[in-house]
């Protein structure tokens, strides 16, 4: 792998089984016959933890699916990461529940003596497509969901860390000082009956994924270029439209607010 990894996962147990285990999960049907190429590697550590990245964008949100399954399997926290976006999430995952962790991907894998691959070039790095996330929340009030995701963080937020509006369309959920990291996800655990549109997208739209979630579940996704083998249920237009411009006019969404490294 030439290039840093976009997501991945460090989990512990014996390597032979636990890449099975992987395989298994994000890829039920694979088949090696076919001469598919596998969107993630392995990468065995040297002690009880490894490593499974990817530099697939269009994989981006099974880290925590796969680190969920795993963690069900192991008395050790697993742990996620996906850094694809300017702000780098981790998370670690005990039993099926997950917290955030303030600490960078490569320090905590190194730790757990399984050092992420680094990028042999300087000049792979810019190559690195920079996304950005909005969400569209329908059915919640700006209030109660600024009260979620300070609950959430357990202390006031920052000024400008959320930018909530109340829009015709929904609830508009992006940024101001970093990208908003999985409050789409959190505010759709605590309403459960609301319905959310995550939207992570390049500059040039080029790159473009829509996550639809409701009770804390991803129920489908559209993507642009359209994924070969889906994470998801695939939806074939948002709100009627399918192309990103028209999809994020669709849900009030201003596509300049992508055009922040």
């Amino acid at each position: 792998m030439s290039r840093w990894p976009l997501w991945g996962v460090l989990a512990p147990g014996e390597p032979a089984r636990l890449e099975s285990r992987a395989l298994a999960i994000v890829l039920p049907d694979w088949d090696e016959e076919d001469g598919e190429e596998l969107p993630f590697e392995f990468i065995p550590g040297n002690g009880r933890y490894h490593a499974i990245v990817s530099t697939d964008l269009s994989y981006i949100g099974v880290e925590m699916r796969l680190a969920e399954a795993l963690s069900l399997e192991c008395d050790e926290p697993v742990y996620s990461f996906e850094r694809a976006s300017d702000i780098w999430t981790v998370m670690s995952w005990r039993n099926g529940a997950l917290d955030i962790e303030e600490v960078d991907p490569e320090a905590l894998a190194k730790s757990l003596g399984c050092p992420l691959p680094e990028s042999t070039e300087l000049s792979d790095i810019p190559k690195r497509k920079p996304l950005c996330k909005v969400a569209l929340v329908e059915g919640v009030r700006a209030e109660e969901a600024h009260r979620v995701l300070e609950e959430e963080a357990g202390e006031p937020l920052a000024p400008g860390c959320y930018l909530i509006e109340e829009t015709p369309k929904g609830l508009l959920v992006r940024s101001g000082t970093r990208n908003i990291g999985y409050a789409d996800l959190t505010l759709s655990e605590r309403f459960p009956h609301a319905s959310i549109y995550g939207v992570i997208a390049s500059r040039s739209l080029d790159a473009f994924f829509v996550h639809v979630l409701r009770g804390g579940e991803c129920i489908g996704q559209f993507t642009v270029p359209p994924d070969e083998i889906p994470t998801y249920s695939v939806f074939d237009d948002i709100k009627g439209e399918r192309t990103p411009e028209r999809i994020l006019a669709a849900l009030g969404i201003h596509a300049e607010w992508f055009l922040n490294d």
